[in-house]
């Protein structure tokens, strides 16, 4: 046996120290990301939409010129395409600081 322990035990208690760190590391990503706001919109700027880093709808801007009541689907096109491109915004920041922290492994079920 090894002087201090068993063969091995030091690469062990290496490794754990390095898991813990990247747990921690993790941890602060995402809270930062949970606080992060991203803003996407459509129609040339008309219709705008914030979402946070936990996908949820914080505002909708809507110019008024965009506001036709004889034209309801345009409008409600408009607020979908914001809406689904702010989140498609989310998941590549998310994505991207996944990407950064694992140094582009892949390891399955982290996305």
């Amino acid at each position: 046996m090894a002087r201090g322990g068993f063969p091995g035990m030091g690469n062990n208690k290496n490794m754990m120290k390095q898991v813990q760190k990247l747990q921690k590391q993790m941890e602060e990503m995402q809270n930062q990301l949970k606080e992060s706001v991203v803003e996407a919109s459509s129609g040339g700027g008309v219709v705008t939409a914030k979402v946070n880093g936990e996908k949820e709808v914080l505002e909708i801007h809507i110019d008024k010129e965009v506001v036709d009541p004889d034209d309801v689907e345009t409008l409600e096109d408009l607020i979908l395409a914001a809406v689904n491109e702010a989140m498609r915004k989310v998941d590549d920041k998310s994505q991207e600081a996944y990407q950064k922290m694992t140094g582009g492994l892949n390891i399955p079920g982290m996305f």
